[in-house]
């Protein structure tokens, strides 16, 4: 197989649809390649879809048209132990009428979708197709080479959306060969089938809400924490694990899972589940200082490929940065297609355009961010202090009371010390 476009695309998911989207939009001949047997095949999603103005742009009734689970309206955060947990809690009405905030959504139905709407708007999909090198012309990339049928597929420009472990990219020079695994985390994920009534009942929710809660002290003290969000019928239940504190542990991710899937808070609001799937995926968490080069001659970088992603302890964020990162990547190639430079500085560009955006502006705004994900305090001790303060704050056991703020500070000396207390208080200050 031998063929020629104006652009390639390589990767279906949401960055690569979305670039893919965007050129044929703008009348470019492009082929979106996929190697699996349909967009999100191999994908699982442990987060939220949060609000997309740019996806917005392309499609006015985009929360009406996409595959959407539930649009959330309550966010908690809930700090385990081995038998306790406290939860802090945030809802509100405005999340709760269009614009929505955000939405559940279910990968391979939504990358699917896109994947989609970019073949209608005119994108050549391509699936089953794995790239297996790049074609050079001096440094210039030129097109890819493929597995399927030993084919070479030609253009002048192409975009990597492989994700994060991106061959592309690699092979391009533009990411480093070996991966930090300290800026890395593998995400596991359960995926539990529950009657719709029964997640109404125990989630306190009507209509199409959802929630979606977050959990620290869930891992054993490696680096990470735990999720939980409702679908229709269905709840996806998974942790995000550092992969350098998870290899020094010695643990199984999946050993991790099950621990978390049984505990008393887990166990209740997941009883009578049917469990449906598990599955795993590399998650970037680098931040800003961990990104690769956006681009080179004849190609960009885009999504999870780029490094686009980032943790605050709150919130986890990446698809919607993926979005705009792709459809700003076709915004470039259309405008250097015109000026008939597809160089490396004409593509620099693209950088331009990040950095004017919530996309870099945000990933520097939390580049501290991956610092303080690094105290391991924070996994196991914090949770103790947390639960063990509000169990103290709570039993009546005949005992005298003690002022709140003495409580609290006994209780920190006793499970992490002051000094330690107030140098991570530091930090998280600085990072968040």
């Amino acid at each position: 197989m031998r063929r020629s476009f104006e652009a390639v695309v390589v990767g279906a998911g949401p960055a690569g649809a979305a670039a893919a989207l965007g050129l044929a939009r703008s009348g470019v001949d492009v082929a979106l390649l996929e190697r699996g047997a349909f967009a999100g095949e191999k994908n699982m999603f442990g987060g939220l879809l949060h609000r997309m103005p740019a996806l917005e742009t392309v499609f006015p009734d985009f929360w009406d048209r996409a595959p959407l689970e539930r649009h959330v309206v309550r966010k908690s955060l809930c700090f385990l132990t081995g038998e306790a947990g406290f939860t802090v809690q945030f809802e509100t009405g405005a999340f709760d009428r269009p614009p929505y905030n955000g939405y559940t959504v279910l990968r391979p139905v939504y990358d699917a979708w896109l994947a989609e709407e970019a073949r209608r708007a005119g994108a050549t999909y391509l699936t089953r197709c794995t790239v297996d090198d790049l074609i050079l012309e001096g440094d210039a990339v030129r097109g890819v080479r493929v597995l399927r049928d030993g084919g070479e597929i030609r253009a002048p420009v192409v975009i990597a959306a492989d994700g994060v472990l991106s061959l592309t990219a690699l092979k391009a020079g533009l990411r480093a060969p070996r991966l930090d695994p300290d800026r890395m985390a593998v995400g596991v994920k359960a995926l539990i089938d529950l009657p719709r009534p029964a997640i109404e009942d125990r989630f306190g929710l009507v209509r199409d809400q959802g929630a979606s809660m977050e959990f620290v002290g869930c891992t054993a003290g490696v680096r990470g924490g735990g999720f939980l969000y409702t679908n229709r019928d269905s709840v996806s239940v998974g942790l995000v694990l550092h992969i350098g504190s998870l290899r020094d542990s010695g643990r199984t991710p999946y050993d991790l899972l099950n621990a978390f899937l049984e505990h008393p808070m887990l166990a209740k609001l997941l009883r009578g589940g049917r469990l449906l799937e598990y599955s795993a995926h590399v998650i970037p968490e680098g931040g800003y200082d961990a990104m690769p080069r956006l681009c080179g001659d004849g190609i960009l970088v885009a999504g999870d490929a780029a490094g686009l992603c980032y943790a605050t302890g709150l919130n986890l964020e990446g698809i919607n940065l993926a979005v705009h990162s792709g459809l700003l990547a076709a915004e470039t190639v259309a405008e250097a297609r015109q000026s008939g430079d597809l160089s490396a500085r004409a593509l620099g560009h693209y950088r331009e355009k990040l950095e004017g955006s919530f996309v870099l502006q945000d990933l520097k705004l939390f580049r501290r961010a991956p610092r303080m994900l690094h105290i391991d305090r924070l996994y196991e001790a914090y949770p103790e202090v947390i639960c063990g303060f509000m169990e103290r704050v709570y039993r009546i056991d005949g005992s005298p009371k003690r002022r709140l703020g003495k409580l609290l500070v006994g209780t920190a000396r006793e499970k992490v010390g002051l000094r330690a207390l107030l140098a991570d208080a530091l930090t998280a200050w600085r990072s968040v």
